[in-house]
């Protein structure tokens, strides 16, 4: 069954706009009517509906939610096919009422809107892409108490994404993200190793490597190769001070995953690149030594985050609005140096004095070219979004410009030291589609 729905995935060329993805679920639930009905379930930040298709009538719930992070847009696509096939083949929906939600952010989606249909460079990416800062991101925005740290801010997309998921008590919810460069991976909010085995085979179909390098945080725990435990806010928490940093200004709320977890929900996420490295599967050791290769990572953040401190900083006095791109620069600047600070302190651990692979090596390499991609380019929109309402004072105009010359070797640097071969947008949405199936059928039969 698995193999056959991977193959009913069409042809993409471009990812989908916000518009398109509401405008497929509400067709939908036109032409089948027996079978699926479209409401809203929240209003975003600007006033954008959140609507959500639910389709069946089995006895337990499904969740799948698609743009938690509005810079990952496969889900756009997953989610409109996965409805299609559920509101065409009754078998499929037999078990379960599946509800399906188009976007969890809207309002930050549509910024990314400039990069979907491509070129898939990345230099285009970097140049139209936008994340929000952490408080206002739908993902990280959930209650969180715990030690010094307090967090109510629920924005209101996550408060919609609470109330279907108090509301359906799912037997499994998937956020669907994605990742950048690299591999695939995934992550569970517990073990489930017959599942993990059928998660782990699937990139294989299409030829794309399992993410063994680097996680995503030092203090993850890998259940599998490619396959990590949910991050829990409690123990980043920990890691951090026990680092002797300070936790309340590196965390904001909790997870998803985390929220539903009260259910006994299970939870899956599949990170899935635009680019894929063969070295991304690689565990072979190199020459390099572990502890180097994070130091040396440390330090070419350093550098970049002087860079664009340098560039904010020297605007801030003339900066004449608020917006998202002025926020999530003064979010992402301070975390940068706090990722360099948690190098710095690995590299001297003695479990660092051993070869890295070559996984890690690529992984550590492709993470400084995405951290300067992504936030020399949201500052720069910043910068060009007070150009265009008339407020180019000088200072503006100076470090826009140096700004833009250094994000442009940085964009050459990508380009040329990291890989270029482009996923097919079919072969994304299919290895969705399909970690969302396996574990719909896993969690529904246990």
């Amino acid at each position: 069954m698995l193999s056959r729905e991977l193959d009913s995935v069409p042809d993409y060329d471009r990812f989908a706009t916000v518009d398109e993805i509401h405008d497929g679920l509400v067709r939908l639930a036109a032409a089948h009517p027996d079978a699926a009905v479209i409401r809203r379930v929240g209003t975003s930040r600007l006033g954008d509906p959140m609507l959500c298709l639910t389709v069946g009538e089995g006895p337990r719930d499904v969740v799948v939610a698609a743009g938690p992070h509005p810079n990952e847009p496969i889900g756009g696509l997953t989610v409109v096919h996965l409805a299609a096939r559920l509101c065409a083949e009754p078998s499929l929906r037999a078990s379960a009422t599946w509800h399906i939600v188009g976007c969890l952010d809207p309002d930050g989606t549509r910024l990314n809107e400039g990069w979907f249909a491509g070129p898939f460079t990345k230099a285009h990416y970097g140049r139209h892409f936008y994340r929000p800062a952490g408080d206002e991101q739908v993902e990280w925005t959930f209650p969180f108490a715990y030690k010094r740290s307090y967090f109510d801010r629920v924005m209101p997309e996550t408060l919609a994404l609470m109330r279907l998921i108090d509301a359906t008590r799912p037997a499994f919810m998937t956020t669907l993200h994605n990742g950048e460069l690299g591999g695939v991976f995934y992550y569970l909010n517990r073990a489930e190793p017959e599942l993990q085995d059928i998660l782990t085979e699937l990139p294989d179909v299409y030829g794309l490597p399992l993410h063994v390098g680097e996680p995503e945080h030092p203090a993850i725990t890998q259940l599998a190769p490619a396959i990590f435990l949910t991050p829990q806010m409690e123990t980043a928490y920990d890691y951090a001070e026990a680092l002797g940093q300070d936790p309340t200004e590196l965390i904001t709320g909790s997870a998803s995953d985390t929220y539903a977890s009260r259910y006994g929900t299970l939870c899956l996420t599949a990170e899935l690149p635009y680019w894929m490295d063969p070295a991304a599967g690689d565990t072979s050791p190199t020459d390099i030594v572990y502890s180097d290769l994070i130091r040396a990572q440390a330090a070419d953040l350093r550098d970049t985050v002087t860079v664009l401190a340098e560039a904010l900083d020297g605007v801030t006095a003339d900066l004449a609005t608020k917006s998202p791109f002025i926020r999530a620069s003064r979010f992402f600047i301070p975390m940068l140096a706090g990722v360099a600070t948690t190098d710095e302190q690995r590299a001297g651990d003695p479990s660092s004095d051993r070869p890295a692979t070559a996984a890690e090596r690529s992984s550590n390499r492709d993470l400084v070219h995405s951290y300067r991609l992504r936030f020399g380019g949201i500052l720069l929109r910043a910068l060009d979004g007070e150009i265009a309402i008339g407020n180019a004072t000088p200072a503006i105009r100076r470090h826009a410009r140096t700004l833009a010359e250094t994000y442009e070797k940085w964009c050459a640097d990508a380009e040329t030291q990291t890989s270029d071969q482009t996923i097919p947008i079919k072969h994304l949405v299919a290895l969705q589609y399909g970690a969302i199936l396996a574990g719909a059928h896993h969690a529904l039969r246990t």
